[in-house]
Order: structure tokens, then C-alpha cells, then sequence
């Protein structure tokens, strides 16, 4: 009767066919294990619980997402959108320049600002699209190529900046593997060429914005004081 104790994953086959809650189907899978293999109720709950805590920061990821998801229904992303649009002379381009250099400095001090499911979406983006208020009423195709943006400046931003911090997991393990491999190297020579490479990545990309602004304003036909012009043809 050893094949029993395969119970686990037929009880998670059905829950995955049935659309069953994820979580509670594996949890009650491992208790039907232990009890079919004889494990003490105590012995199984020690396992499990320590397991939790060897992972934590695996479902730490799984507690953001509810309070993301509180932070905008009780208003963040709309307070986020009221301070854009009290900025005199904020264009998505400048908006987005200046997102990417904060990212790019928190990046140098060792804070992590997650990304896109915890921050992007539910701020950079609509205070993006909010940015974009002074050009009007923006066709469905821009406003898609604004989120686009916002995210693409928060790849560019993490990706060229996450090795700037001395202690960051990235460096770390390159200096290490360069080491290894016989390379006389330190942690200070990688974050000094990481910087190198950061700050010519927050240029190309604020030439980038800088060209999309002036292409926005040039189809909206925005003047040179900020003012839609409204004999435009959009």
C-alpha cells in the first residue's frame, strides 16, 4: 500500500482541474500525506511551519500584492494623479526621466522600490497618464505606448542601476565568480563601471522622453507657453 502515499498529488490534480484555491489545495494535499504516512499531526505542522519561515521571502511577494490592491481603492493612485497635474510644465517624458533617476538613486543607496505589479502600475503609470493631460484627450494607441513607457523606463532603470549599490546581490556574485576564475577584482571596480553605465543609460533614455514630449506636443499642437492649441487637427 506504499503507493498511498501518492495521495498528495492526486488531491492536487484535482484541485488544479476543479479551479480549486491554490494554496488550501497544496496545504491539505501535505496534510493528507503526513497522515497517510504516518507522520504526527505536530511533527507535520513543525515541518510546515519551518518551511514557511525558510521561504518567507518567497510569500512576502503574496502579502504586497492585497495591500497594493488596498492602496489604490482607498486612493493612492488617484493622490498620486492630483500632485502630477498640480506641476506646472510636467510632461510624461520629464515625468518619466525623473522616475528613472530617483530608481537609478535608490538603486545606488540599496533600496529596493520593487516594480512593476507594486509600483508601476499602480503609480508611475497613472501619474504618466496624468502628465499627459495637457495635450487633451490622447488617442487609445498613445495612451497604451504611455504605459509601455512607463515600464520600459523601469526596466532601464533596474536593470543598469541594481549594480550600483557595493553590497547588492549582483555584484557580489560577480566579483566572486571573477575571482574564482582569477581575476583580481573588487566590489568598488564593478559599482564603478556599473555607475559608468547607469548614468549613459538616465542620458539616452532622457533624450528618449525629451523626443516623445516633443512628438505629443507637435500632433496635439501644444504652443511654446504649454497651451493646447485647439484649431489643431488631431
Amino acid at each position: 500500500m506504499e503507493w498511498i502515499k501518492l495521495i498528495g498529488i492526486f488531491i492536487i490534480l484535482l484541485g488544479f482541474l476543479f479551479k480549486l484555491d491554490t494554496i488550501a489545495v497544496v496545504v491539505f494535499a501535505a496534510f493528507a500525506t503526513a497522515l497517510v504516512s504516518g507522520i504526527p499531526i505536530m511533527d507535520f505542522l513543525e515541518a510546515f511551519g519551518q518551511a514557511f519561515v525558510e521561504n518567507r521571502l518567497v510569500t512576502i511577494f503574496l502579502l504586497t500584492l492585497p495591500m497594493i490592491g488596498l492602496s489604490e481603492r482607498f486612493g493612492l493612485r488617484q493622490q498620486a494623479v492630483n500632485l502630477i497635474r498640480k506641476i506646472k510644465g510636467m510632461t510624461p517624458g520629464k515625468f518619466l526621466t525623473l522616475y528613472m533617476a530617483i530608481r537609478e538613486l535608490a538603486g545606488l543607496l540599496g533600496i529596493r522600490i520593487s516594480g512593476h505589479p507594486q509600483f508601476v502600475r499602480p503609480i508611475v503609470n497613472p501619474m504618466t497618464q496624468a502628465a499627459a493631460t495637457k495635450y487633451g484627450d490622447i488617442s487609445d494607441k498613445d495612451k497604451e505606448e504611455l504605459k509601455a513607457r512607463a515600464a520600459a523606463n523601469e526596466n532601464y532603470a533596474n536593470f543598469y542601476g541594481q549594480n550600483t549599490f557595493v553590497a547588492a546581490s549582483g555584484v557580489l556574485l560577480i566579483a566572486g565568480t571573477l575571482r574564482d576564475l582569477n581575476y583580481d577584482v573588487s566590489e568598488a571596480s564593478i559599482v564603478q563601471y556599473s555607475l559608468i553605465v547607469a548614468v549613459i543609460a538616465l542620458v539616452l533614455a532622457a533624450i528618449s522622453n525629451m523626443l516623445y514630449d516633443r512628438k505629443l506636443a507637435k500632433r496635439y499642437g501644444i504652443t511654446k507657453d504649454g497651451d493646447l492649441n485647439n484649431d489643431t487637427d488631431n
